[in-house]
């Protein structure tokens, strides 16, 4: 069963978390033993999985990869968003998660989130659950 979430980010560069929007398509589909694929189908975005219950370790994340990949360097790429699509291949475009008793099987500080680097935007999140 494939099902889609729809992101609206408000900032060029931010982590929105999608934990619960992913949880109650689980819910929804009465899947209780699977795996469920996460998938970002934008060049300048991507997905990943992280502490949750700390706000600042999404904002060192950021910090950090705007130092290793400043939004300006002198790149190539006409549109000025060469930053966003590096950062985007640093991070990853897709995560599988185990589903077990039709809750997302991470750890107790764990959430996913959709990683915004060329916002704000109305992005598309893919979401794939494969029940057993």
């Amino acid at each position: 069963m494939i099902r889609h979430l729809n992101v609206r980010t408000s900032k060029r560069t931010e982590f929105v978390d999608i934990t619960q929007d992913i949880q109650a398509l689980i819910d929804d589909s009465g899947i209780k033993e699977g795996v469920c694929y996460v998938y970002v189908p934008h060049t300048t975005a991507a997905v990943t999985i992280n502490e949750g219950a700390d706000p600042s370790v999404k904002r060192d994340i950021l910090m950090m990869l705007e130092k290793l990949v400043p939004e300006r360097a002198g790149y190539a790429h006409m549109e000025g968003n060469s930053d966003a699509h590096i950062k985007s291949s640093l991070i990853g475009a897709s995560e599988v998660i185990i589903i077990e008793g039709g809750r997302l099987q991470l750890g107790t500080w764990q959430s996913v989130f959709f990683c915004e680097f060329d916002g704000p935007r109305h992005r598309r999140v893919v979401i794939k659950i494969v029940g057993d």
